[in-house]
């Protein structure tokens, strides 16, 4: 099953390629070098996926990993755009002649593509602020007022200027605290260390507190520990934090690690009459935390897909992958982050950060 599986994109992206060649209006070594360019880029993603950009420049890694990942998305919606146009061929809607050595089937072709895309990375750079309401019967000292971001993914692409927009804009909110689930960093420490990101997080005016992701995993669980730190994040592995002695926030440990504890065990010997919150990256077996008596869970992972149709994908894996929900007597929120891996595009989905509003 999973070699069927692992299949299913190379047979897409054969299809894909024999289109390209079929459409483009040029003699056949112009097609044949475009079909080959096509497939050298998707290659080249793979290759430094599997050997790893750290080794060289990083201005080089930035182009390879923004040029590769982008035309990942970019095929996505090719094959689906031939799949599409070779159906309407089929009953006659569109002419064959638009899918054959055609400048007109290769300009509509191009120009669809180009407006998805550019569409798609400006509302990528559109961050969504969700103000959210969170009533608890637990008596509070005062409101609290709480930013709550996930799936950072600093790195080649998002990089220390992006992010010192982002602390910028969590500082206008004025928040009591700074909630991050899991996901700060992409693919490799490497990039992030050597322009120093970790000292943009120095500069909010509120604590920050943390739960690892699987790419922290991914890319250096020690190298990202020490990026923690050196960020001045508290870090919460499998552990807890008391906020004025009425908020008690749960970190636990990233779901690639089989070894984490269980919410219940992560509960045993708090206080009870504490306002819990749970910061846990990927928002699986949500009932858990409902059994376990948590208040409020946060959690991100998911991306919502990034781009359509995934998100439906999505939907379908978790119970809830993106937004509001309730189970018991547990409110949750799952974001569809603030950054992105790979390609910086967002169609049918946005990146976000919440603001939240606690109190009696």
């Amino acid at each position: 099953m999973k070699y069927f599986i692992l299949l299913i994109p190379l047979v897409a992206l054969c299809y894909t390629m024999v289109r390209i060649y079929n459409i483009l209006p040029f003699s056949p070594i112009f097609k044949w070098l475009a079909v080959f360019l096509g497939l050298a880029v998707f290659a080249s993603m793979i290759l430094s996926f599997m050997v790893g950009l750290d080794r060289l420049p990083v201005t080089l890694s930035t182009v390879i990993y923004e040029v590769t990942t982008s035309w990942l998305f970019i095929l996505l919606y090719l094959f689906m755009l031939f799949i599409l146009m070779d159906i309407l061929r089929c009953f006659h809607i569109l002419p064959t002649e638009l899918l054959f050595n055609s400048v007109k089937g290769t300009l509509i072709v191009t120009g669809i593509i180009f407006v998805v895309f550019i569409c798609g990375n400006i509302r990528y750079y559109h961050k969504y602020r969700i103000p959210l309401e969170i009533k608890t019967e637990k008596q509070l000292s005062k409101k609290y007022r709480i930013v709550m971001i996930s799936d950072l993914h600093l790195g080649y692409h998002n990089q220390r200027k992006t992010l010192a927009k982002w602390i910028d804009m969590i500082n206008k909110e004025n928040p009591d605290f700074v909630l991050i689930a899991g996901d700060v960093i992409d693919i490799s420490t490497h990039p992030i260390n050597l322009q120093r990101s970790f000292e943009e997080f120095h500069r909010l005016n509120a604590p920050v507190y943390a739960c690892l992701g699987n790419h922290e995993y991914i890319s250096d669980l020690e190298g990202a520990k020490e990026f923690y730190k050196k960020s001045g994040i508290t870090l919460l592995i499998d552990s807890c934090a008391v906020i004025n002695d009425e908020i008690l926030i749960v970190g636990r440990n990233d779901r690639s690690y089989k070894n984490r504890k269980t919410i219940s065990q992560l509960l045993q010997g708090q206080n009870k009459e504490q306002y819990s919150i749970l910061i846990d990256h990927q928002p699986y077996n949500l009932e858990q935390s409902a059994d376990a008596g948590i208040n409020f869970q946060f959690s991100g992972h998911t991306h919502y897909g990034q781009v359509f149709p995934v998100n439906l994908i999505t939907s379908a894996i978790y119970e809830k992958a993106y937004g509001q929900y309730k189970k018991g007597n547990t409110d949750y929120y799952i974001s569809s982050g603030l950054g992105i891996w790979g390609g910086k595009f967002r169609i049918g989905t946005k990146s976000e950060y919440v603001v939240a509003e606690l109190g009696n």
